[in-house]
């Protein structure tokens, strides 16, 4: 948890903006939220704002906690001018380093395991993967035809996968970068990717209403539900209604949180059942995460607010 954090002096806007990016501490009961120019951190057991971390470089897209919950990976930045990914001393809220030098905010990063590597990806369709002990660019994956959406590490650091903004869904070689399985299932943009901690199971959503269960071993998919969002049809409204799935976090124990745009977020077990639903008022749900003891549910909103849960048992 941190301790004795520094004041940020947080620029004055009209309204908050929506909850673009959150994490949870794997060790500690500790939430990282999103805002303007800066992170706002959360003690999940009471519920309550304990500080911030500053980030002058735009707005954070992307928030990962490392596995042993040190450090805090804040990725962004300001479209059409710059991007970067900031890593932060989780304790002390002191900057370890900073990695890329974007033309565009970053849309998508993750940290190994070991912090050995970063990578970051956005609207450039590239994804970067930089070494966090010099700042150097280790290798490039460019097989991606759009925005790279999501980035992320297996638990074992074996594997990286990224999906982007046409539906394309990829693993790599974490090492060397090499392609393992290209992941054909989703028909637009790939919102989230989750990994179960086991490295066996990644869990993607998309716009295009689906959520799917994958088995990296295989590169098939073993659970697939292609409409686990459905919204309810207002009266005298016809035609397609937005079902996309914005986030999906596994808990510790392989059960899987998501939101939707049918403004609920979602609880399913490892068999790919729905457990329990949670009703978002007023607004749509955008990030989902799971308290590291899994006692804890958490969701943010478009209107920047922030929603905690007690897990039933």
């Amino acid at each position: 948890m941190p301790v004795g954090l520094s004041i940020v002096k947080r620029p004055a806007t009209s309204r908050r903006l929506p909850v673009l990016a959150m994490a949870a501490s794997p060790w500690a009961p500790l939430l990282a939220v999103s805002a303007y120019q800066h992170v706002r951190l959360f003690d999940i057991t009471t519920r309550k704002e304990i500080g911030s971390l500053p980030f002058p470089e735009g707005i954070p897209h992307m928030l990962r906690f490392s596995r042993n919950g040190g450090v805090l990976l804040v990725a962004g930045g300001k479209p059409v001018q710059v991007g970067s990914v900031v890593l932060f001393d989780v304790r002390t809220g002191k900057r370890l380093a900073q990695l890329g030098d974007e033309l565009d905010a970053v849309m998508a990063a993750d940290i190994s395991p070991d912090q050995r590597l970063v990578a970051l990806g956005g609207s450039g369709r590239t994804v970067k993967v930089y070494s966090t002990a010099d700042g150097r660019l280790r290798y490039k994956l460019t097989r991606h035809t759009d925005w790279i959406t999501s980035l992320a590490f297996s638990p074992d650091g074996k594997q990286l996968a990224s999906g982007d903004r046409a539906g394309g869904l990829h693993l790599w070689n974490a090492g060397k970068g090499g392609l393992l399985f290209s992941l054909a299932s989703h028909q637009a943009s790939v919102r989230t990717i989750s990994w179960r901690s086991d490295s066996k199971v990644l869990a993607s959503g998309g716009e295009d209403g689906r959520l799917i269960w994958w088995n990296t071993e295989s590169g098939f998919s073993s659970i697939s539900n292609s409409n686990p969002h459905p919204p309810q049809r207002p009266s005298g409204v016809y035609g397609k209604l937005p079902n996309g799935v914005l986030a999906a976090r596994f808990g510790s124990d392989g059960s899987l949180f998501t939101c939707g745009r049918d403004s609920h977020a979602r609880l399913w077990n490892v068999s790919g059942k729905q457990i329990r639903t949670y009703k978002v008022e007023a607004a749509i749900p955008t990030q989902v995460a799971i308290s590291h003891d899994g006692k804890n549910l958490v969701a943010g909103d478009s209107t920047g607010q922030v929603h905690f849960w007690t897990r039933a048992k």
